[in-house]
């Protein structure tokens, strides 16, 4: 990469829209600039009712080897990190508020807030020869923020190792654990992802994002909170004129009817 190139590819395809963080000259670290860039596209996508699914994935070795470290230096002040940290939250928040559902294609290294970004998108497909990690500590900074994320997806003892050992865990580790959905090859990642993305794709959008909003939703609270959620969810979905055609054609054995953009 050029320092006149863009810190963030987009491309759609077909209901299909990759975000490739270009950066792999710096292993893709989250700088501010690749933040906002990313942080804008997701605004931009969330209002786009073509995009059916987002892949992010990374150029280079690495996935996003966490934040640029030589840009926290720059200002290591306590409002310049606040505001740094911040940006990180609002940009990983946005990623489970989107309508859409976000595939983690992990080619390289995920550590630190590459690693949060992993287990903030809604579903993730690695190499098998990667290697994740919350390897902040062994830098003497704690990996708080990246903690959010992976301990939502994590059991708790096994998080707790990846913070405070700093230790990288391989692939196979991490699917065991519940922070990827599959791994692969490395030849065969590019296709395992887009066959998962197409087969989300091919779903009811309006049940989809109906139940993305739920499932982050229903999980931060109570058994009685959450399906009383569920209900008023599934109650709204069932009066789309998706659901009510798919049963229809369930019921007489036909063709599930191609679902349109609503």
């Amino acid at each position: 990469m050029t320092t006149t190139d863009p810190v963030l590819l987009r491309d759609d395809d077909n209901g299909i829209t990759t975000l490739t963080l270009n950066r792999g000259d710096k292993f893709n670290a989250l700088s501010s600039e690749l933040m906002g860039a990313i942080q804008r596209q997701l605004h931009d996508i969330a209002d786009d009712k073509t995009v059916r699914v987002v892949i992010v994935k990374g150029q280079g070795k690495a996935f996003s080897a966490g934040h640029d470290l030589s840009e926290l230096m720059t200002d290591p002040g306590e409002q310049a990190m606040r505001a740094l940290f911040k940006q990180c939250s609002n940009m990983m928040i946005t990623i489970t508020k989107l309508p859409q559902p976000v595939i983690a294609c992990v080619q390289g290294v995920a550590a630190a807030a590459g690693c949060q970004l992993v287990a903030q998108c809604d579903l993730a497909v690695a190499a098998d020869h990667v290697k994740f990690g919350t390897s902040g500590v062994n830098l003497g900074l704690f990996c708080s923020t990246p903690m959010v994320a992976v301990t939502r997806n994590v059991g708790r003892k096994q998080a707790m190792e990846m913070l405070l050992t700093g230790d990288m865990i391989d692939a196979d580790k991490a699917l065991q654990i519940g922070l990827l959905n599959n791994i692969v090859p490395l030849d065969e990642l590019d296709g395992a992802v887009n066959d998962l993305a197409h087969r989300v794709a091919k779903q009811s959008t309006a049940a989809i994002r109906l139940g993305k909003q739920l499932f982050y939703k229903q999980i931060e609270h109570g058994l009685d909170a959450a399906y009383d959620m569920a209900a008023d969810v599934i109650t709204c979905n069932m009066q789309s004129k998706d659901a009510r055609e798919g049963i229809q054609a369930f019921l007489n054995k036909q063709p599930m009817p191609p679902w349109k953009d609503e």
